[in-house]
């Protein structure tokens, strides 16, 4: 079977199925981050990584700062899906040898732009050559807090649905130049029983049902509400992807106090209530959810 018939999800759970694991993992493959026990009483260890692929994630005539950024940004990206605070970083570089130098040195720039906004150290990493496109590759270690750790799992029946930010049109360079919600995840977890989470980097079509469906839950969304860039689309909203902005479900006692606080935390960062987590029964995606799948 190829992979383009196989799809991303399920090669994915083919890989895993026969891992070994240890006692020591909380959460494994299928989550944002891996959360790892460690000897320290209250702290969970964090472990991501994520990569860029030339004309897959950038196209050769971008800015090189702008891919570091990216690079780095979606790997912290997903720290935030889950609450966490990323301390260190590993770069892998992989890139043909007729590459100029000075584009090197100025994609680091970017990488170390992002790294420095949120306290992260680039520890070491790797380099290769390669006949083919350029590929940048971010490995990162972080912690979080025992009590405010977020999975996608944890969603209940009944939760209200939001999204920070708008959605849609991130091929009109905001998927180059986004910031990580970090402050905005640890904010919510500081004040919020947060029950699910992620960040939506596959698109909302694609993402929506992966939360939904690691809860073990359907969904319900209401598109007219849908918060989107200007010029996009309820479509393109649901399924341009690169958005970076965060999904989450709590209960429905929350929202009002939710509603009222954000606003006055975060004035110039939108949140919006998008839908609802139904029975799994009550459910079925429609056609117009599909997100970006590798592979397809």
């Amino acid at each position: 079977m190829k992979l383009r018939e196989l799809g991303e999800d399920r090669l994915i759970a083919h890989l895993v199925a026969r891992l070994r694991t240890r006692r020591e993992v909380i959460a494994g493959p299928g989550d944002d981050c891996a959360v790892i026990a460690t000897r320290e009483k209250d702290r969970f260890l964090l472990l991501k990584t994520d990569c860029v692929v030339e004309r897959v994630h950038f196209l050769p005539n971008e800015k090189p700062s702008a891919v570091g950024w990216k690079a780095m940004g979606r790997t912290l990206s997903d720290f935030a899906a889950m609450s966490g605070l990323p301390q260190f970083a590993l770069v892998t570089l992989i890139t043909p040898p007729e590459r100029e130098a000075r584009w090197i040195k100025e994609m680091y720039r970017g990488l170390e732009r992002v790294a420095d906004r949120f306290d992260v150290a680039i520890v070491g990493g790797e380099t290769s050559s390669t006949d083919g496109p350029a590929v940048v590759s971010i490995s990162a270690l972080g912690t979080v807090e025992k009590d405010r750790w977020v999975s996608r799992r944890g969603g209940k029946e009944g939760d209200a649905l939001f999204v920070t930010g708008r959605l849609g049109g991130s091929i009109r360079k905001k998927h180059l130049d986004f910031v990580p919600r970090i402050a905005e995840a640890r904010w919510l977890t500081a004040h919020f029983r947060i029950h699910a989470m992620m960040d939506l980097s596959d698109g909302l079509g694609a993402d929506l049902p992966r939360l939904a469906a690691a809860s073990g839950l359907g969904f319900e969304l209401d598109e007219t509400a849908l918060p989107r860039n200007r010029g996009s689309s309820i479509a393109e909203a649901i399924n341009d992807g690169e958005d970076y902005e965060l999904l989450f479900a709590l209960s429905l006692n929350d929202v009002s106090s939710l509603e009222k606080k954000w606003r006055k935390k975060f004035p110039h960062l939108s949140l919006t209530r998008i839908g609802s987590l139904l029975p799994p029964s009550a459910f079925r995606p429609p056609l117009s959810f599909r997100g970006y799948h590798h592979f397809q």
